[in-house]
This record gives C-alpha cells, structure tokens and sequence, in this order.
C-alpha cells in the first residue's frame, strides 16, 4: 500500500482509512469500492505480502515437530490416488464447518497441464487490484505447506497447524458417520476453505485435484471456470479420451458462470460448450475472444502482448519461459477480466501498470525453474506426453543448450513412454532414476523402457536421485567449460521437488 497523502486522516484509525478509500474506489469501479476498500485496510495493518513461493522447513523445532506430526496424520488417510468418486464426505465436512466455502467468490481450474502456473497468475493479478486472495494447489513441490496461500504467500507453518487443530475434531466427526474416511486430499481442501474464511480472503482461487465434477474442490459455486489445455492423463481415472476427460472436467461449470476455455482438441472443447449450453454459462475461447497476440524471447523470460476481454494488453514481461506460459497468461488475464464483469457487463480494459506489475512478479518453482549455472541446471515438472511436449519446445526455445543431459523420474502410473519419446529430440543422454515415495517408478524399469526409445549408449541408470544428479553434471562437464551444456531434471513434481533440495533451493 502507497504512503498515505499528507491530506488524509491519520490511516491508523481503520474507519477512516476505509472510508477514504471507498471514495477513491467508487471513483474507478463502484462494485468493487467496497470489497476493495475492506481489503486495503486489512494490508495497512497487516503488511504487504512477502511472496515466498517455497518455504524451508520451519526454523522453530518445536513448530516443525508439530508439522512433521501433522504430516503424519494427514499421511495415514488415503493418499491422492486412491480415490471414491464422490463429494459426500467434503460436503458433510463443509456442513459441519458452517459452510465456509460460501464466505467468498472463487475462480475454480481444471484442466490437464497448466494449472498451477494459470492459478499463480490468477493470484498475482488479483493481488495487484488490492483483492486478498487465497490460493489452492496441488501437488506441491517441497512443503505441504504451498498448497494453502494467503495473499501470495505460502500459509505459515504455524498457521497451517493450528488450521489443522481447528478442524480435526469435525473431520473426526465426519469420519464416524461415513463409509470411508475423508482422503488426504479432502482434509487439506477443508482446512483450505477454513484457512480463506478465517483469513478472510476477497476471492479464493482453486485449482482442483483431478476431474472436476467430484474433486474434493467441487463444492464451491464459482462465477469463472476456468479449463486450462485438455490431454490424456490420469485417464484410469478421467476417460481414456479428451472427451471423455472433458466430461468429468466439465462439472466444475456453474449455472450462469463465465468459461474461460484454453486452446483444446475439438472433442474437448465440444463437450465443454455443450454443458456451458445446458447450464447457461458464457465461454469465451482462447484464440476467439482473448489470446496471446504476439511474444518474443526476453533476458529472464518473454515479452507478450496478450488480448484480453476488454482490449489490447502490451509489452508484458513474463519472467517464464516457454510458449505454454504465454497462453496460461491469456487465460489467467481473460479468468481475471471475467471475475471484474469485463467483456459481458462492462467495455474496458484493466490497468495496464498494475498487469505489467503482476505478470512481472509471478514465479511458477519447477517450471522450467534454472537452479543452477556452470553447468546450467534446469527443473521442470512435467509428468505426461503434453507436459513434456510443452517443456522441449520451451527450453529449445528459451536455451541455446549444444548438448542436454535428461536426468528423469518418473511414477508408475504414467505414460512413460509418451513423456520420453517427447523428450527424445533434445537429450543427447539420459539418466534414469526414482524419487523417494511409493509411486515411483522403479529405475531399472524405466531404463528398459528409455532403452527402447534412445538406445542403449544413450541411457544411463542411477537409482539414487543424488548419484543421478551428479552423473549427468558430470556428463555436461565433459564438455568445454564454454561449450554450453546443460542439464533438465524432470518426470514428476516429486522428483523435481527432491531435487530441488538437494541442489540447494530448499
């Protein structure tokens, strides 16, 4: 917030500094004057938000054993996979909770690739109207604790606990008066929407687990739905089909809501036009209503020019690399645009210093995140053929690379071999290996499949992520000190996570 003018009552008393700020508010968007008003007086007394996008381990013992407990016990739920296609237990733990999903507006995402960059946007563009925000992801990288933001920023470790505590005697509740137990994921989504009504938050942004119509998540009435790029994953699950995947994506769209729909395969975007139709939500299309007019290759990132709903949005820098983050900023401006009214209500545009200012300061940590330099180190958290498709184009684009060395890990429940056969062009080597959980594909079953796909001199096993790290830096270091090799670690948000710590970024 600005330094208060020397005209102004004393912005110590809150019903003054609330009253001269809906004045000025009114003068710019009367709708908005009041919202806007209560969360700029909540920031005077609380400070600007810090932005730390992955926080370390608590430095407090104490506090860290009491996350590492509660850890624990989330841990002992059914995990993220295992899943009973149902909303009865999380609308059993909302009842119970007062409904505090309800408190405020939310801009709901599904999709298959994207979201969480997309939300992280959403977030730093709301932030920049003065709006609170509370934001939900999944999964994270390193800290549970990412997936709960307030205003930018991770939830605090202390606050996380103490959400935790507040919740847990009504999920005990809920867990004796169902068939099963709430899930790993159903818990945290709780304590989210408790966490975004106590903070209390302008607009939540939540981006769903999987699916849409009976994720966790689904129980908010959210005026935008926003459907981040549809390809095959998860489809044990979803549907074996972009369609069939649309489908179950489709749920999270509200009666009367706005659809702001990415660029997706025809079936897809079909079968989404066909629900908004019957629930009588507007669309607007990527490449029709709002789009990425043109970019260009910028120190640290990129330079987009992007089309919103209300108009022409110029010379935006995008400190992200990739074509596939130009587009997430299209839709993350259009989602936004929405939520203000702008394209149906009103004709205007937003404050083009205040997109600049929010695009410039979005972080997306393991999305084709350098870590390292001498030789480059290059983290990407791409899981499935799309992802990986999107992540070769951007680091051939973005890095002038003369030889890559892949160090990949990946979960057993993937199309490896999709996301390797992606990769195939841009690796001059590969080093297999295995994160630390359960999921993990195992190492010497991922290199009879990497074997097939880049032949036997090009593959090289490590089955420790440390050893696999230091292989392929070695590898890269084979080469002239300014010849210009580097390394991508990718497969998995978890094996991107671990490797995180371990080159230090923890």
């Amino acid at each position: 917030m600005s330094e208060p003018r020397p005209d102004r009552h004393d912005a110590s008393d809150p019903d003054d500094t609330f009253e001269e700020i809906v004045g000025e508010a009114t003068q710019r968007d009367p709708d908005l004057a009041v919202i806007e008003a209560g969360s700029r007086t909540l920031r005077a007394h609380s400070g600007q938000p810090q932005g730390e996008a992955v926080p370390a381990r608590p430095a407090d013992p104490e506090t860290d054993k009491a996350l590492r407990a509660v850890e624990q016990e989330l841990a002992g739920r059914w995990g993220e996979t295992k899943l009973e296609p149902s909303v009865t237990r999380i609308a059993a733990l909302m009842d119970v909770l007062g409904e505090p999903q309800r408190a405020y507006p939310s801009i709901h995402i599904t999709g298959t690739n994207g979201k969480t960059s997309t939300a992280r946007m959403i977030e730093a563009l709301l932030n920049a109207f003065e709006l609170r925000t509370g934001r939900y992801t999944s999964p994270h990288v390193q800290s549970i604790t990412e997936r709960i933001s307030l205003d930018g920023s991770p939830i605090a470790a202390e606050r996380f606990i103490e959400t935790y505590e507040d919740i847990k005697p009504y999920v005990e509740m809920v867990d004796a008066q169902q068939p099963y137990r709430l899930s790993f994921f159903e818990v945290l989504t709780g304590m989210a929407y408790a966490a975004f009504a106590d903070a209390p938050v302008d607009v939540a942004v939540v981006e769903v687990g999987m699916g849409g119509t009976w994720d966790a998540t689904n129980v908010i009435d959210s005026t935008v739905a926003v459907v981040t790029p549809i390809s095959l994953d998860h489809t044990d699950r979803l549907g074996t089909t972009p369609a069939e995947i649309a489908g179950e994506k489709s749920g999270i769209i509200k009666e009367g809501a706005t659809v702001i729909l990415a660029q997706q395969p025809v079936d897809a975007a079909q079968v989404m036009l066909k629900k908004a139709v019957e629930v009588d939500a507007t669309v607007a299309r990527e490449g029709m209503e709002f789009g990425v007019t043109s970019r260009e290759i910028a120190v640290g990132g990129q330079l987009v020019t992007l089309r919103g709903l209300g108009g022409e949005y110029e010379e935006i820098f995008l400190p992200l690399y990739g074509a596939h983050q130009a587009h997430n900023a299209a839709v993350a401006l259009a989602a936004v645009e929405a939520f203000f009214g702008i394209g149906a209500e009103q004709a205007r545009s937003l404050d083009i210093d205040a997109i600049r200012k929010a695009f410039a300061s979005v972080l997306s940590p393991g999305r084709l995140e350098v870590v390292r330099s001498s030789p480059t180190v290059v983290l990407d958290a791409a899981h499935n053929p799309a992802g990986a498709k999107a992540a070769a184009d951007g680091i051939s684009e973005a890095f002038s690379f003369s030889r890559l060395i892949g160090v990949v890990g990946t979960s057993d429940d993937k199309d490896v071999r999709g996301l390797l056969e992606a990769f195939e062009p841009i690796f001059a080597e590969i080093v297999v290996t295995q994160n630390s959980t359960p999921r993990a594909m195992d190492a010497d079953a991922l290199a009879a499949i990497a074997v097939e796909v880049f032949g036997d001199d090009r593959v090289q096993v490590e089955p420790r992520l440390d050893d696999a790290l230091e292989a392929a830096i070695t590898l890269a270091e084979e080469e002239d000190e300014y010849a210009g090799a580097g390394v991508l670690v990718t497969g998995s948000v978890i094996t991107v996570g671990e490797a995180r710590l371990l080159l230090g970024r923890g």
